[in-house]
């Protein structure tokens, strides 16, 4: 259960939009924008906000750019245009207040708990080689 307490890092007002189908895969599974960003190598939420920063007609466009470059859904190839002014109306309405982009910024710069995993893993390490090579060189008697 999430600890009431802690702000969620993702913007709940990009949901409707994030979760939102661009359509099947060749395998017949539905894939959400969300995914479409991930696999596009991009960061869900903090492209999202930057979408909402641009307004309708530009996020319409960059939008559709994205989606062409979408190779997994067939449909996209044909009518990205459609279903990319389809998905910016899902996008939330106006300029994005501060408290969203922080949002939305803090959740494409932390990731919680990767950094101290990363730091702890390269100690063990560390400590490993230095346990091998201290082990290898002794007085021989």
């Amino acid at each position: 259960m999430a600890d009431p307490n802690v702000p969620n890092p993702h913007p709940p007002e990009f949901d409707r939009f994030l979760h939102a189908s661009v359509g099947e895969d060749r395998n017949g599974y539905a894939v959400t924008v969300l995914s479409t960003l991930a696999r596009l190598g991009l960061d869900p939420w903090k492209e999202t906000a930057e979408l909402v920063t641009l307004g309708r007609d530009a996020a319409r466009a960059r939008l559709g750019t994205l989606l062409a470059r979408f190779r997994d859904v067939p449909a996209l190839a044909s009518d990205h245009g459609r279903i990319a002014g389809d998905l910016s109306q899902l996008l939330p309405e106006g300029r994005m207040p501060g408290s969203l982009k922080r949002a939305a910024s803090t959740a494409a710069d932390s990731r919680p708990g990767t950094r101290g995993l990363i730091w702890s893993m390269l100690a063990i390490i560390f400590v490993l080689a230095q346990l091998l090579t201290a082990g290898g060189s002794g007085s021989g008697k």
